[in-house]
């Protein structure tokens, strides 16, 4: 970001300081990093209230504040520091991103879903970024305040920009793309986080089809062609992607190998492969290759740019383990969507002979969580030899498993994941295949760690 203040005060309700010569590189909320000329915003929150720190915040580099009307600015301020105030902090930030979202007038991706949002996000900038100068959401800044930062992060020039969206309630995709006002949206999938929230799939679905609110007249919405709660979306301007029948862009022709996948388009010749596992991640990729079609990316590169795709970490990352094991971190976050995909990426791989589950608590699934981890059981594969469920929501896992056990896998449960690393250590072989699926707050990376091998211990 680039601004002259001047530029900034139309958007404010009154100014203190010297409004000349100012010109903002960034903004800032946080006064513990470094902000060389950047635009301190304080934010009240329900511990600390930014507007304590101003003075760190100039420690730090910034040259100017916005400023919530009604609160004394700090004794021993400088007169002519520039100040903007507002009645609300977190609106100036809104108004001024969507400012300079119109100022370097990039092509908006907006990517929301259920799963896969940040693994389609990093597709679709691997497939952009081939041919136009493309930045995207960093992290998981996808809420109100942090997709206006990503916007007011990019640099002039940007040709593309891809924002990832996220949410916990109704109405907050909505705000997003209205201030977003994307020239295309995805819907990955519709699952089951937040239905504490939301209170059903059909809830869900309702969150996620916001994203289309601020869509551009013509702008096209691509969603998950195989989704029922999304077969009533329609339009020309609405493409649908999947394996089913009833897709406008249907995927074929599907192999799966330690390397990652291939797949093809039924309309088309080209075979695209990417460096990761699981079905879901070729749909995906198909994502990606519909925004590359969308933004005339020759299919040469687009190809190109999903098989140099640099994988996020804990999603479905393939990790060389110790024994020549192979793990697959997939710890990121769960629900029961994405662990019932995971569990059926590790029984489609080829050339082990043991393949093991390692499944912890599924969090935020509302009053039928025990009926949600139950159901995880049924999709278990006879060719994953051992499942070892981690936590007390977990054991829900384990219990129903052993009911309905015809299947011979051997199930573990342990109530903590250090409990859990000795029956790991146990499984692992140059033969043996383990996936670690669980949510955010069960932290299995921890566990994942435990058993990566060493450089020493590879050379060996």
């Amino acid at each position: 970001m680039k601004l002259d203040i001047k530029e900034l005060v139309p958007f404010a309700n009154k100014t203190a300081g010297n409004m000349e010569q100012t010109v903002l590189e960034g903004i800032s909320k946080d006064t513990r990093l470094k902000s060389k000329n950047a635009l301190y915003l304080p934010i009240a929150g329900e511990r600390f209230d930014g507007h304590e720190f101003l003075f760190d915040a100039i420690k730090q580099g910034c040259t100017a504040t916005v400023w919530q009307e009604g609160i004394d600015l700090p004794a021993g301020l400088p007169e002519d520091f520039p100040v903007l105030y507002t009645s609300d902090t977190i609106g100036f930030l809104q108004r001024i991103s969507k400012f300079y979202l119109k100022k370097i007038n990039p092509i908006v991706v907006a990517v929301t879903g259920s799963n896969g949002k940040t693994t389609t996000k990093d597709m679709v900038e691997s497939v952009s970024s081939t041919t136009f100068k493309t930045f995207k959401t960093q992290g998981n800044y996808n809420n109100h305040i942090g997709l206006p930062l990503t916007i007011l992060s990019m640099e002039e020039g940007t040709e593309v920009l891809i924002l990832e969206m996220g949410m916990s309630n109704f109405n907050e995709i909505s705000l997003l793309s209205k201030l977003a006002e994307p020239d295309a949206a995805i819907v990955t999938n519709i699952g089951e986080s937040h239905l504490e929230q939301l209170g059903s799939r059909e809830g869900i679905a309702k969150a996620k089809l916001e994203i289309a609110d601020g869509l551009k007249t013509g702008g096209l919405l691509i969603i998950d062609g195989d989704e029922p709660l999304l077969s009533h979306v329609k339009g020309e301007n609405v493409l649908k992607v999947g394996f089913g029948d009833t897709s406008t862009l249907r995927l074929v022709d599907m192999q799966t190998d330690q390397e990652g996948v291939s797949f093809s388009l039924e309309e088309g010749t080209t075979v695209y492969k990417i460096p990761m596992l699981g079905k879901h991640n070729i749909k995906n990729a198909a994502y990606a290759i519909a925004v590359g079609h969308y933004l005339n990316i020759e299919e040469n590169k687009i190809k190109e740019g999903l098989e140099r795709l640099k994988v996020t970490p804990m999603r479905l990352e393939m990790v060389k383990g110790k024994k020549g094991s192979l793990l697959i971190n997939d710890a990121y976050n769960a629900s029961p969507t994405s662990m019932i995909a995971a569990l059926s990426t590790l029984a489609d791989l080829h050339d082990f002979s043991t393949k093991a589950a390692v499944l912890g608590d599924m969090g935020e699934l509302g009053p039928n969580e025990e009926e949600m981890h139950r159901s995880i059981a049924k999709h278990i594969k006879d060719n994953i030899t051992h499942v070892i469920a981690v936590g007390q929501k977990g054991a829900w896992i384990a219990d129903e498993l052993e009911k309905q056990n015809t299947k011979d896998i051997k199930v573990v449960h342990c109530l903590t994941k250090e409990d859990a690393a000795a029956p790991i250590q146990e499984l692992l072989s140059d033969r043996t295949a383990i996936l670690f699926k669980a949510s955010r707050y069960m932290a299995l990376e921890t566990l994942v760690s435990t058993f990566i091998e060493d450089e020493q211990e590879s050379k060996k």
